[in-house]
C-alpha cells in the first residue's frame, strides 16, 4: 500500500460547492446535469468538477480495469464513455474509497475536459425558482400577432 499524505500548506486541497448548474455533453448529448457539483482545487492543478452519480446518465459509462493512485486522495477507478458508436476510453474517474481527508468526493464522478464538453450555466436555481419569463408572440387565441405572408400560389 502506498503512503497516504494529508493535504496541507505544501499541497493544499479544497473542496467547495459549485454555485453554478453544470452540464456535461458527450457526442452532442447531455449526459450529466446537476446543481450539486463540487469543485476540487488541488495545489497548482486546474480545478476539477465532481458530480453526483444520480445526476449522470450512467447507462453510457462502462467500468474499466484502469486505476490510478493519488497519495492525497487514494485509488481512482475509471469508466469509458460509449454513445452512438463513439467511445472515450477512461474519460471518467471516481474515488470509491478515498482517504479520510477526501471523504467528500466519495463516489462522485469527474470528467476529463478534453474528452467531453463541460458547461457552467449561471447560478444554480432552487427548484421552482424562475429566472426569466418567456414573451409569447400570440394573443392566446393560437393566432400569431404578426402579419402573415401573402400567398404565393393561386387558388386551385
Amino acid at each position: 500500500m502506498s503512503e497516504m499524505k494529508i493535504p496541507g500548506p505544501d499541497h493544499p486541497i479544497t473542496v467547495a460547492a459549485n454555485p453554478k448548474r453544470i452540464q456535461v455533453l458527450y457526442n452532442g448529448h447531455v449526459i450529466a446535469d446537476t446543481r450539486k457539483a463540487l469543485t476540487l482545487k488541488e495545489a497548482s492543478y486546474r480545478p476539477v468538477l465532481y458530480l453526483p452519480r444520480e445526476d449522470v446518465e450512467m447507462a453510457f459509462l462502462t467500468r474499466t480495469e484502469h486505476s490510478t493512485h493519488c497519495p492525497y486522495k487514494g485509488d481512482a477507478s475509471y469508466f469509458t464513455l460509449l454513445m452512438d458508436g463513439r467511445f472515450a476510453e477512461n474519460a471518467v474517474w471516481t474515488y470509491e474509497t478515498p482517504y479520510p481527508a477526501m471523504e467528500t468526493i466519495r463516489d462522485l464522478l469527474a470528467f476529463y475536459p478534453n474528452q467531453v464538453e463541460i458547461r457552467e450555466i449561471g447560478d444554480a436555481l432552487e427548484p421552482g425558482e424562475v429566472r426569466e419569463a418567456i414573451l409569447h408572440t400570440d394573443d392566446g387565441a393560437g393566432q400569431s400577432q404578426r402579419e402573415h405572408w401573402a400567398p404565393t400560389a393561386g387558388e386551385p
